[in-house]
């Protein structure tokens, strides 16, 4: 059973207290989580040669802060919502009304709220139970929303993410977890190879919104359904690359199964660590991004260490990013009384038990 234990972290700005959260298994995986933005702040993976820390963030409140509160925000770790990804032009209707946002991504909005939030904490059996509400109108969005996230460490080295939201007016949604993976644990993450279990993917346009066209990834720099290194393709002058910075920064479309829910989406791979990694949803996309403007992070990563252009890559499973503007992709609107549910799933390999991508 997961153990857990946990420690101050620091107090915010505007004076709340942060907590750090420690969850074990007997295996020896170890993640480490904050109350603030439910931020995934480590994930230790045991090794021959010792504990790998396979994820990208901060040392210091104050950093996530800075970080977060800035216009080049990472969102390192963090539960990403209201509306997760982009809403073009900023603005979306629902119920024949006309929502404004905040126009935080050039004319887009993108993210929301969520990551700087403060959320009540539970922890039972396997589980750390993280809570919060979002009142009507915030972001601009309307209905008041409560917001249930789990976190719960398995035995065999799985970490599944569970959230569960309800509104009492009927409103747009789109929740992912924002974790950049290096599964070196340092360095650029372009020798570490990647499989997608997607054969089609979402067209950006140079604001990175979906134009409407979903395509065939076979013969494109989009193919990751065989596997290979992150930055074989990364900056090829293929336009869809090259307008996002030179790397990815699109959503994929899963290959699921009529009548199937969790669905293995991505595999991702080092063999400097020997270290694997497996990733199931319940939600239609994934947002490969490849940290394409990570060096424009305001405030230093781990050990006072800069962030650099493809220090961490992010798998952001979700619905498709824009889809007030797209009515035939999968809705994102949750009716009032409903409630909205998905889970994301990631399994750790270490040695053989990775096997072959």
């Amino acid at each position: 059973m997961a153990q857990f234990r946990s420690k101050p972290f620091g107090v915010t700005k505007s004076g709340e207290k942060v907590n750090e959260y420690i969850i074990s298994n007997p295996g020896g995986l170890e993640v480490h989580v904050l109350n603030y933005g439910c931020v995934i702040k480590n994930i230790l993976v045991p090794t021959k040669k010792g504990p790998v820390d396979v994820v990208i963030g901060h040392d210091t409140l104050a950093d996530y802060e800075n970080d977060f509160n800035s216009q080049s925000s990472t969102c390192c770790g963090a539960f990403v919502g209201r509306y997760a990804n982009r809403i073009e032009n900023a603005v979306f209707s629902v119920g024949g009304r006309a929502y404004h946002l905040e126009a935080n991504n050039g004319k887009n909005h993108l993210h929301g709220t969520f990551p700087r939030k403060i959320y009540e904490v539970k922890s039972f059996g396997d589980t750390l139970l993280l809570e919060a509400e979002s009142p009507d109108g915030e972001d601009g969005f309307p209905g008041n929303l409560k917001i249930s996230v789990r976190y719960i460490l398995t035995e065999d080295n799985a970490l599944r993410m569970d959230y569960r939201v309800s509104s009492d007016a009927d409103t747009v949604l789109n929740l992912t977890n924002h974790t950049y993976f290096n599964l070196d644990g340092e360095g650029d993450v372009l020798n570490q190879k990647l499989k997608l279990y997607a054969s089609r993917y979402l067209e950006g346009n140079n604001e990175t919104c979906p134009t409407g066209r979903i395509l065939p990834v076979a013969g494109t720099p989009m193919d990751f359904t065989s596997g290979k290194p992150l930055g074989r393709d990364i900056d090829t002058g293929f336009s869809q690359t090259t307008m996002v910075g030179g790397g990815f920064d699109h959503c994929f479309v899963i290959d699921r199964d009529r009548g199937s829910s969790q669905s293995l989406c991505a595999w991702a791979t080092s063999e400097k660590s020997g270290i694997s990694m497996k990733m199931y949803t319940t939600q239609p996309g994934i947002q490969l991004y490849t940290g394409n403007f990570l060096q424009d992070c305001p405030t230093p990563g781990k050990g006072g260490v800069p962030l650099q252009k493809y220090s961490g890559f992010a798998l952001e499973t979700q619905h498709f990013p824009c889809s007030p503007s797209h009515p035939e992709f999968p809705t994102t609107i949750l009716r009032a009384g409903k409630v909205f549910r998905a889970n994301t799933t990631l399994r750790f390999f270490t040695g053989r038990q990775c096997g072959r991508l």
